[in-house]
């Protein structure tokens, strides 16, 4: 599945509309019944008003009625670095889940295993 996970990550990050920055992000998420969610960062020349594709992909999911994740799955196209989420994204993930497996990928056989917690292991919660 981490696999699948990444390459449908790898897809989207095509669709990725990054004018600006050159640099396309794709994420996938599959959630507790088995579906699968996909994002990519969509940048816009007032940069505040961009969004990352993790957060592209748990706003489809949640739009589409799941809000319960199993996994994952982040790809960006630098081959020669890894790049893990930004701190709003972050803070989004752990809003779903408190140990969510988050797969960092460059490549299909190139990622590393984390999780939300270690990312940030002091989110925010009222």
């Amino acid at each position: 599945m981490k696999k699948k996970l990444i390459k449908k990550a790898i897809e989207v990050s095509q669709n990725s509309y990054s004018p600006y920055s050159q640099f396309k992000v794709g994420a996938a998420l599959l959630t507790t019944t088995g579906k699968i969610f996909t994002g990519t960062n969509i940048e816009n020349s007032s940069y505040p008003a961009g969004v990352c594709a993790e957060r592209v992909a748990i706003f489809n999911a949640i739009s589409a009625g799941e809000k319960e994740f199993q996994m994952l799955a982040i790809y960006n196209q630098e081959q020669d670095k890894l790049f893990y989420p930004c701190g709003i994204c972050r803070q989004v993930i752990s809003e779903f889940s408190k140990d969510l497996p988050i797969l960092v990928a460059n490549d299909v056989d190139n990622y590393v295993e984390t999780n939300i917690k270690e990312l940030l292991p002091k989110a925010f919660k009222l």
